[in-house]
């Protein structure tokens, strides 16, 4: 039996499209963050309470530039990873610390119809192409989220 576990699922909304960068060696990662919703009656009062919770996410390598292709604002979205805890100093030289959650596995929820975000951010050709079909085989009008290779 393992020790310990540091396993985190969510499935939420993002709260702002990716932003895919790349380290001084090159390795793309990319940031975005992800509400989720916990909703209960309150026992004395009997009303409906909700309360939203902000998560910050970092994808690494390929994973990166997926979710920065296919991941756009207000879209449904299931993410597998563990916490990271990062420290740094910032520009006065205070020590500063953060928590994020860094994806592992990414899956896209709901139909079109069914994602408040817009789909795909690329080109239709580029979105053909990057899933191993040429633009001249995968007319824009056809490519669905059922298309998408994950």
């Amino acid at each position: 039996m393992a020790k310990s576990v540091n396993k985190v699922i969510l499935v939420g909304r993002l709260g702002r499209d990716p932003e895919l960068k790349y380290t001084a060696n090159g390795v793309p990662f990319c940031r975005f963050s992800m509400a989720t919703d916990d909703v209960w009656n309150d026992k004395s009062s009997g009303e409906r309470q909700e309360r939203t919770e902000w998560h910050n996410i970092v994808a690494w390598d390929r994973l990166a530039e997926i979710c920065n292709q296919y991941l756009t604002k207000g879209r449904l979205v299931y993410i597998e990873g563990n916490l990271q805890t990062r420290e740094w100093d910032d520009q006065e030289g205070n020590k500063r610390k953060t928590t994020e959650i860094r994806a592992r596995d990414m899956v896209l929820l709901g139909g079109s119809g069914e994602n408040a975000g817009s789909g795909p951010r690329r080109p239709a050709a580029d979105v053909a192409a990057g899933a191993g079909a040429s633009a001249a085989t995968a007319p824009a009008s056809t490519i669905t989220d059922d298309d998408i290779p994950f």
